[in-house]
């Protein structure tokens, strides 16, 4: 059977496959960006601790995508969880880290001006410094959510959902007529996944970054 025969006979499973792939990595994105962002407003006034904050997620992303999986297995068992768990922690440091770099490159004057007029501290975080550093925190994003398009199809190794499946299928299986389709057919729809949500993140940026600030 040829590439485009196995994409019409697998078509319902292949889509399937692919909700599931970008629903995981869409929920996994929120919660880091989320976490990432609060650890980002914690941190980023003090130099050690944004330090200590970049250093850490740094070293959760040194380990291997794998042995994540498989440290996470005994703890919380297989399928969703273990993906969820890894997903998230995997997405945090650009995040943290742009977060950091954003808040600490707003203009002193601009937070020093709505201070003058009688803002709040949580004020000027929620309507002045993290609107202007919105723009490398959406970066962070798009970053941490390339990241863990390809990071997601190892989920399968513990039963996890989405492509990584019909990768994991073929491999499992090299020599069979298949094989090659199966593993071609997961990771062409993986990167379309990626250019989609890419594009996704390019409209959001229009819509939310004023032009000047772009420019």
């Amino acid at each position: 059977m040829n590439f485009w025969g196995y994409l019409s006979s697998r078509h319902q499973q292949l889509l399937t496959d692919a909700y599931q792939h970008a629903s995981a990595v869409f929920q996994c994105m929120v919660v880091a960006t989320v976490i990432g962002v609060l650890i980002g407003v914690v941190t980023y006034r003090s130099e050690w601790a944004g330090s200590l904050a970049t250093l850490t997620t740094s070293a959760l992303l040194t380990i291997p995508s794998l042995a994540m999986i498989g440290l996470l297995i005994p703890i919380v068992g297989l399928g969703v969880p273990p993906t969820v768990v890894a997903l998230t922690l995997y997405g945090l440091l650009p995040i943290v880290r742009n977060s950091i770099v954003g808040l600490r490159g707003v203009d002193p004057a601009l937070v020093d001006a709505a201070t003058g007029i009688g803002m709040s501290r949580p004020a000027r975080l929620v309507r002045v410094e993290l609107p202007l550093a919105w723009p490398p925190i959406l970066t962070g994003i798009r970053i941490s959510t390339q990241m863990l398009m390809g990071i997601a199809a190892i989920a399968a190794y513990a039963s996890g959902p989405g492509l990584g499946n019909e990768i994991f299928r073929g491999i499992g299986s090299l020599g069979s007529k298949n094989a090659l389709n199966q593993v071609l057919a997961g990771t062409l729809g993986i990167i379309i996944l990626a250019l989609l949500f890419d594009a996704a993140y390019v409209l959001i940026g229009r819509l939310t970054i004023p032009r000047g600030i772009r420019a």
